[in-house]
């Protein structure tokens, strides 16, 4: 079992910046890759950005250029820096980790509010 433990979240007008982190524990040798994806009210959830435990990482085309996903191994943690923000990154941040064999575990998730 992987347990995530999300934090950073809030409110923040356009234009500002937020840094979410995301704390593993349990099995975390069995992580391949960790992630941040995102609901907003009335729509599906929607994979913001990736990192495998290379640091190879993979971004959503509508934050690329404004956010940057990192981790540091050490800590078990990723963090997801998210700058010039806009109302349209309002959301439910959730952070996940996907293990060798493909199991998924979730977060609690995070609130973001951008206001205009």
């Amino acid at each position: 079992q992987v347990q995530l433990v999300e934090s950073g979240g809030g409110l923040v007008q356009a234009g500002g910046s937020l840094r979410l982190s995301c704390a593993a524990s349990g099995s975390i040798f069995s992580i391949n890759a960790m992630g941040w994806y995102r609901q907003a009210p009335g729509k599906s959830r929607e994979l913001v950005a990736a990192i495998t435990r290379a640091g190879s990482t993979n971004y959503a085309d509508s934050v690329k250029g404004r956010f940057t996903i990192s981790r540091d191994n050490a800590k078990n943690t990723v963090y997801l820096q998210m700058n010039s923000l806009k109302p349209e990154d309002t959301a439910v941040y959730y952070c996940n980790a996907e293990t060798r064999i493909g199991r998924l575990f979730w977060g609690q998730g995070t609130q973001v509010t951008v206001s205009s």
